[in-house]
């Protein structure tokens, strides 16, 4: 066998970890509806078809099942939200790129539910490992928006005096209240409304 095929063969995920990829992915489809805090081994299993001893034997025990799904699903969201907002020039175009990626993520979660809220609101006051991966994820996600609108800054386009942390609370705050309204109060026109309100955000601070 040559090198190049036992580097390809060496990097080919096992049965294991294909049967893990399986399970996470439906923890996640699951999660997605009934949060993290609904999450059981019994109703994995029963979902995925396979025994709950199986399911257990992957993970170990809940909190590690709930801090995977959280992994996987910043995984996606790096890939739908950060990586296509980096091929941006830095400024306000990737600021903005940043935030319509970013919608179009709530979009299509207004049908089910964002991880990320439905866990803040089920592990706010519950300290520990899960807690501590949900909030590291979160200030990832606010650490590269407020990087680029500190780029933005230097670049000139933003008055020189703004407050990077005030912007990235404006617009986590349009989020926010984007999937109470649309997800709780059912109010038509919510997508349109937040669109609105990160424009007004950027006019407030930008240099004409």
């Amino acid at each position: 066998m040559s090198d190049l095929s036992l580097s390809t063969e060496l990097s080919k995920p096992n049965k294991g970890q294909q049967t893990k990829a399986i399970i996470v992915e439906a923890a996640l489809s699951l999660a997605s509806h009934v949060g993290l805090e609904g999450l059981s081994i019994g109703a994995l299993a029963d979902a995925c078809k396979m025994s709950k001893s199986g399911v257990f034997a992957h993970f170990g025990s809940r909190e590690e099942l709930q801090i995977s799904v959280i992994k996987e699903y910043f995984r996606i969201f790096e890939l739908e939200v950060f990586e296509p907002a980096l091929q941006q020039p830095r400024g306000l175009k990737r600021v903005t790129g940043l935030f319509e990626n970013w919608m179009k993520r709530v979009a299509v979660e207004l049908d089910s539910g964002c991880i990320f809220i439905s866990g803040a609101v089920d592990f706010d006051d519950r300290p520990g490992p899960v807690q501590d991966a949900l909030a590291q994820s979160v200030r990832v996600w606010l650490s590269a928006m407020k990087r680029a609108i500190t780029q933005a800054k230097e670049l000139g386009q933003i008055a020189p005096h703004t407050d990077e942390d005030q912007i990235v609370f404006e617009i986590h705050g349009l989020i926010l209240a984007l999937h109470y309204d649309a997800r709780f109060l059912k109010n038509p026109g919510s997508i349109a409304r937040a669109h609105k309100g990160f424009e007004q955000i950027i006019r407030n601070y930008q240099i004409n």
